[in-house]
C-alpha cells in the first residue's frame, strides 16, 4: 500500500461517492469501502491509490463519534498514505448534537498525533465557494450565503445558520481556527507578475504552527490549486489529517498532476440506457421534491411510503409489505418507480425528530429496494438522501463501490458499480445521490445513462 495517496472517510454515504468520483475522474484508482473490509477483499483492491471507508458520522452524536470514529480513522491511518481527509458535505450543515464537524476534528486530533488540520470547504465544481471564512451555495441559478440558502437554511435536522465557517465551528469544539483568505492565497509579488509563494508558504507554516485547525479559502479553481499545493507540501510522513468537502480531492488532483504524481487520463464507457430503474428516497430536500415530479411527467410511478408507520414498530410490518406490493406491480408493469418517504422539508417532520426513527427509515428503505432489484432482476438503482443513502447500503449487502461513470450533468451524484458476495448484487449498477445533487430530470437522465435530450 506504499503507493497509496490518499484515503478518505465520508461522512454519509453520498459524500463518500462525491469523493470517489473526483479522485476516478482525474486518474486516481479509488475503491469506497463501506464498512472495514477483510483482509481478502482488502487486496482484491491492492492496487488503488486511494481508499474510502463509508460512514455515517454525519447522522449521529457526538458519543457515536468518540466511540466509532476512532477506530476508523486508526485503520484508515494504518494504511500509511500521507493524507487522510474526514470528508464532510459541502454544505458543512452540522450541530452540536448532530454530524458535529467539531467533534470529528477533536477526535482526529487524538488519532493524528495532535497535528493541526488544514480546512477545505470550498468547491467550485459544485457550487460551492468561500471567501474570507464564509460559505456560500448555489440553488437553482442563485447563488447564496449558506445561512440564507433557501433549502440549508431550513435544513430539518442541521440548519446552517451561521455562514462564517469559524463562529460554525465554534458552538462544536474549542479549538482555536485560522484562516488563509483569498487575497492571500493569490497575493503577488513586488513585480506583480508572479505569486509570491515563498511568502505564502510562510505564512501557511505560521498559520498551522499557531492554530490546531486552518481554514482555506476556495472561491475558484485558481484558489483550488493553490490550495492543493499547500497540503501537499505541508503532508507529513506520519500522515496528517484534512477536513472538509471533496473540495480536498479537487484540489489534491490538480496538485498530483501538475508534480506527475498522477500521469493516466480518466477513461469511462457510456452508461447505457435502462428499460426501468427503481429508486428509494428518504430526502427531505426541496430539490429532491422537484426531482421526483419530473419523474412522474416522464412516466415514472411515484409511491408515498408511509414514514411514521415504517418507523413505529407496530405498524412496520405493514407498511414495509405494502411498500413492496405497490413497488412490485409497477415494475411488473414496466414502469420505472420511485418510493418515498418525504416530500420537501415540510414531510414528517414528528418521524425524523428521532434519531434512531431516522436509521429505520434508512435501513427499511434499503431492505425495499434490496427486495425489488432480486425479484425484478433489475441491474440500476438509486438511493437519494445522504443520510438514507449511509443506513439503507447495510441492507444490500454491498461491501464496496468503484465507480462506472460521472454524470456530467450531476456532479457528486456518479454511477457506482456494487461489489458484494450476493450474487444479486455484485456488479449491481447503483447512485447513492445526496438530497441538493442534480437537476429536476435526474431520475430519467439516470435510467438513460446520463442522456437527455427531450423534454416531458
Amino acid at each position: 500500500m506504499s503507493s497509496l495517496l490518499l484515503t478518505y472517510y465520508g461522512d454519509d454515504l453520498t459524500g463518500s461517492t462525491d469523493a470517489l468520483e473526483a479522485l476516478e475522474c482525474h486518474g486516481v484508482s479509488t475503491v469506497l469501502f463501506t464498512r472495514l473490509p477483510s483482509e481478502a477483499q482488502l487486496q482484491r483492491f491492492a492496487d488503488c491509490r486511494a481508499i474510502g471507508l463509508a460512514g455515517t458520522s454525519r447522522s449521529e452524536s457526538p458519543q457515536w463519534m468518540r466511540r466509532e470514529l476512532q477506530p476508523a480513522l486508526q485503520w484508515l491511518a494504518a494504511r500509511g498514505a500521507p493524507l487522510t481527509h474526514y470528508k464532510t458535505c459541502s454544505t458543512f450543515d452540522s450541530s452540536p448534537r448532530i454530524g458535529s464537524i467539531g467533534c470529528a476534528m477533536e477526535v482526529g486530533r487524538e488519532v493524528f498525533h495532535q497535528a493541526p488540520i488544514p480546512l477545505v470547504v470550498g468547491v467550485p465544481q459544485l457550487r460551492r465557494y468561500t471567501i474570507f471564512g464564509e460559505l456560500h451555495a448555489a440553488w437553482q441559478d442563485q447563488i447564496y450565503r449558506i445561512d440564507r440558502h433557501p433549502v440549508m437554511s431550513c435544513h430539518p435536522v442541521t440548519p446552517m445558520r451561521e455562514a462564517d465557517l469559524r463562529r460554525h465551528l465554534a458552538e462544536q469544539t474549542s479549538m482555536a481556527i485560522g484562516l488563509i483568505d483569498a487575497p492571500t492565497l493569490l497575493a503577488k509579488g513586488v513585480d506583480a507578475k508572479e505569486l509570491d509563494t515563498k511568502e505564502l508558504d510562510a505564512k501557511v507554516d505560521q498559520a498551522l504552527n499557531e492554530y490546531p485547525a486552518v481554514l482555506f479559502d476556495v472561491l475558484d479553481e485558481r484558489h483550488q490549486a493553490e490550495v492543493g499545493r499547500q497540503l501537499w507540501r505541508t503532508r507529513c510522513a506520519e500522515g496528517r489529517l484534512v477536513v472538509g468537502s471533496s473540495g480536498v480531492e479537487y484540489a489534491l488532483t490538480r496538485e498530483w498532476q501538475r508534480c506527475e504524481e498522477i500521469t493516466t487520463a480518466a477513461r469511462f464507457a457510456e452508461a447505457g440506457e435502462v428499460d426501468r430503474i427503481a429508486v428509494v428516497s428518504g430526502s427531505v430536500s426541496a430539490t429532491t421534491a422537484r426531482q421526483i415530479e419530473a419523474a412522474q411527467r416522464y412516466g415514472f410511478e411515484i409511491i408515498a411510503i408511509d414514514a411514521i408507520g415504517l418507523a413505529d414498530a407496530n405498524h412496520h410490518a405493514a407498511a414495509f409489505q405494502q411498500a413492496i406490493e405497490q413497488g412490485d406491480k409497477a415494475l411488473a408493469s414496466g414502469r420505472s418507480v420511485i418510493l418515498h418517504t418525504a416530500s420537501g422539508p415540510q414531510s414528517h417532520q414528528s418521524a425524523l425528530a428521532n434519531e434512531e426513527a431516522r436509521h429505520i427509515l434508512g435501513r427499511s428503505l434499503g431492505d425495499i429496494l434490496r427486495q425489488l432489484t432480486a425479484r425484478h432482476q433489475l441491474s440500476r438503482v438509486c438511493v437519494s438522501g445522504g443520510d438514507t443513502s449511509s443506513h439503507a447500503i447495510s441492507a444490500l449487502d454491498i461491501h464496496a463501490l468503484t465507480l462506472k461513470a460521472p454524470f456530467p450533468a450531476a456532479p457528486g451524484a456518479p454511477l457506482c458499480t456494487a461489489h458484494s458476495d450476493i450474487a444479486e448484487h455484485d456488479g449491481l449498477e447503483v447512485v447513492f445521490k445526496g438530497g441538493q445533487m442534480g437537476g429536476d430530470d435526474f431520475f430519467e437522465r439516470l435510467r438513460r445513462g446520463g442522456t437527455l435530450t427531450d423534454s416531458p
